[in-house]
């Protein structure tokens, strides 16, 4: 365990060493090495795809469930998908040395904000190799190290990847220490890790509800989190049920393992007999499970894969292809419903009423609200954003996707002639 510890000393040092470096590294220099991390991971696919094989065998001979098992396989489209986020990133503005604001005093002293790297991002996280590629990326691009310590069950993907990082980033002449990733699986490392202030400027802790806990609670330094999505989809009296049918099936089917996912359907009663046997009769060809309240279940035959839903069913991340249905009388009922189950991550309605939309907007109090669009956009590549590092539900100081602008802060720069204070 020591040497553990030591390893991870030494990597801390390393990258802080390497993250004053970073804040100063020409924009032409850090695209190049995104454009060989890019390269790197279609020309290395083999080796990548080896590596991530032997993770998933021993996922699924340990008992990992379907969703999990999802996020941890890799293909050769996933490979080109995470490619080309990092073609995207390589391709964004540099947010380092953006200037904020500025402004004249009467005194003559001219200050301006400008946009500064963190210095050094540490990365705990679970079972998902994109990652490892997405929070590089943009630490890359926005001047800072980053300290990556992923899962024991993406072991082997995340080495394989973290190597195919240093080769192209050292060959672009990114410093040494930039990106530093941590093999031992020591549960211990990450209790140490979060006591390293000296070394970590800011903490980001991406997995399951237990991980973020424990990383927001034992931290001492800043923790950026990504909270729990649950998200929920509300059809409205005035909704074209077309659309609602068509939105509902892409939040809920589409990618049924991750947070921005439909879990919640509720639906104005005014609607309902017309919308719910044909939603239900698309996501039963689908093998969605419904659990649904009294109104609903009266609306649903048999011929559903439906269920009675418990109190449990309501602000519940399925992250599986279930759903819980609620039938609602108002617009009002909605709100009440998603303020006291919803997660702050995602939450959409459908309607054709303006008035209903724009309330809808200003009072759900969610990271990200939609009308008429489904809550699988909440995503950083989606956003325009290239990547994420994950998809915050706090209010400080990031909230949604976080991309490059958030993994920056700002320093005051004050130029005089001589002034002094009076």
């Amino acid at each position: 365990m020591q040497s553990a510890i030591d390893e991870l000393e030494a990597k801390g040092k390393a990258a802080k060493a390497a993250s004053r470096k970073l804040a100063h590294l020409p924009t032409e220099v850090k695209n190049k090495a995104l454009i060989n991390i890019a390269e790197s991971l279609v020309a290395r696919e083999g080796e990548i795809l080896d590596a991530n094989r032997l993770d998933c065998e021993g996922a699924k001979a340990s008992g990992m469930g379907e969703a999990m098992l999802d996020r941890l396989m890799l293909n050769p489209s996933r490979l080109q998908a995470m490619a080309q986020d990092v073609r995207t990133v390589a391709s964004l503005s540099d947010p380092v040395g953006e200037i904020l604001d500025t402004r004249l005093l009467p005194n003559g002293l001219r200050i301006e904000r400008r946009r500064v790297p963190l210095g050094v991002i540490g990365a705990i996280y679970e079972s998902r190799p994109n990652v490892t590629v997405d929070i590089s990326s943009l630490c890359l691009k926005s001047g800072n190290a980053v300290i990556l310590r992923g899962g024991k069950e993406a072991l082997h993907s995340n080495s394989a990847l973290a190597r195919v990082i240093k080769d192209a980033t050292g060959e672009a002449g990114v410093p040494s220490g930039a990106v530093q990733f941590i093999e031992s699986t020591e549960r211990a490392l990450v209790s140490y890790m979060l006591k390293m202030r000296e070394n970590i400027d800011l903490i980001i802790p991406r997995g399951g509800e237990e991980l973020v806990r424990f990383v927001t609670e034992n931290a001492t330094m800043p923790v950026l989190a990504s909270g729990v999505g649950i998200c929920h989809t509300y059809v409205d009296r005035t909704a074209d049920l077309e659309k609602a049918v068509a939105i509902a099936f892409n939040a809920k089917v589409q990618r049924p393992t991750v947070c921005n996912a439909l879990d919640c359907l509720l639906v104005h009663r005014e609607v309902a007999e017309r919308y719910l046997p044909t939603i239900a009769r698309e996501w039963a060809q689908a093998g969605v499970e419904m659990r649904c309240d009294e109104r609903a279940l009266g609306i649903l035959s048999s011929n559903f894969k439906v269920a009675s839903a418990s109190e449990g069913d309501w602000g519940k991340e399925f992250l599986a292809l279930i759903a819980a249905i609620k039938v609602v009388d108002s617009l009002d009922e909605a709100l009440e419903h998603i303020e006291r189950y919803g997660s702050g991550h995602s939450e959409a309605i459908i309607t054709e009423d303006y008035t209903a939309a724009m309330r809808f907007l200003e009072e759900v109090d969610a990271a990200c609200v939609y009308v008429n669009a489904s809550t699988r956009f909440t995503d950083g590549g989606q956003f325009g954003l290239g990547a994420e590092v994950g998809i915050s539900t706090q209010k400080f100081h990031a909230r949604g996707p976080m991309g490059l602008k958030e993994l920056t802060t700002y320093k005051w720069v004050i130029m005089g002639s001589g002034q002094v204070r009076p």
